[in-house]
């Protein structure tokens, strides 16, 4: 890896880390999730950086892939679980993090649960490493402590402009992950809950990206707007409410754009029992003779 890739990927990880410094004090009852995601994605920029993905809130059995619609009047109940997982890049180079805050004195358990199985992955995660034996610490972790993890849930390999990158690091004891770490940029989010331990789709779709174009064929606003996003974007995903100010209907174009194949969309993911969901997740750069967690 070039000395320069390095460097903007540890910058992204600063970046994300003071952020998600801001998340966990800027999270209380009462406050918009609109007015959170917004807070944190200008403070992205601000400081250098783009969002890699829209800021995802997830509150109480939410645990994965909301982020708020445009005018959302959602705001955070109280006695809630909150998780905020939260991606940067600079020119394409990605971190990704997660932290989450507990509003309720009786899920606190749940919450170290997660936290502790990713401060043990720190320890033990170098080259060479099975992501089995990652999942295996994690799956350790939160079961000595009385809860589940969210087996379908997983992390990830990470490239340049591209979140997920096609290795899978699971929160169990998958005998089938046997894989190595080597060189390269990957993310471990363990998620814990004391329900079935895994997620459904729900119903709501709030983000979205786009495929390579191909040989699809778009109508005059749908190219243009295409055009826009993917210039910005390439394939790393996006809000609806980022295209709000935008002529025409948005809404439209993302059902044209769905029609001719190259949309895709990321179904809120909810606890399969309804029950809360917590998550920490930190991303780790392998080099050559070391590892650097860009986001602690």
């Amino acid at each position: 890896m070039e000395e320069e890739e390095v460097k903007k990927y540890i910058k992204a990880g600063e970046i994300a880390r003071r952020v998600r410094d801001k998340a966990e004090k800027i999270v209380k009852p009462g406050v918009r999730l609109l007015d959170i995601a917004t807070e944190l994605e200008r403070e992205i920029q601000e400081q250098g950086g783009q969002p890699a993905f829209p800021v995802n809130i997830g509150v109480n059995e939410v645990a994965a892939h909301y982020t708020p619609t445009p005018g959302d009047p959602s705001v955070i109940p109280d006695g809630s679980v909150v998780k905020v997982d939260l991606g940067v890049h600079v020119d394409g180079y990605i971190a990704d993090t997660a932290t989450t805050i507990c509003l309720n004195p009786a899920l606190e358990g749940l919450v170290e649960a997660a936290r502790r199985a990713l401060e043990e992955v720190v320890e033990i995660f170098k080259p060479g490493i099975r992501a089995r034996e990652i999942g295996r610490v994690v799956e350790k972790v939160i079961k000595s402590s009385g809860f589940k993890p969210i087996t379908n849930l997983s992390g990830h390999s990470i490239d340049r402009f591209m979140i997920h990158s096609g290795r899978s690091i699971p929160n169990y004891d998958d005998i089938t992950a046997v894989w190595r770490i080597k060189q390269g940029v990957y993310a471990v989010e363990p998620f814990a809950t004391d329900g079935a331990g895994l997620v459904r789709e729900g119903d709501q779709v709030t983000i979205y990206a786009l495929r390579p174009l191909g040989r699809a064929k778009l109508s005059g606003a749908e190219e243009e707007f295409y055009n826009l996003v993917y210039s910005e974007r390439r394939t790393l995903p996006f809000a609806l409410r980022w295209y709000q100010g935008l002529r025409g209907d948005v809404a439209s174009l993302l059902d044209g754009l769905r029609r001719r194949g190259v949309l895709v969309e990321y179904p809120v993911l909810i606890e399969r029992s309804g029950r809360p969901v917590a998550q920490f997740e930190h991303t780790f750069l392998v080099l050559d003779k070391e590892v650097v967690v860009t986001t602690m």
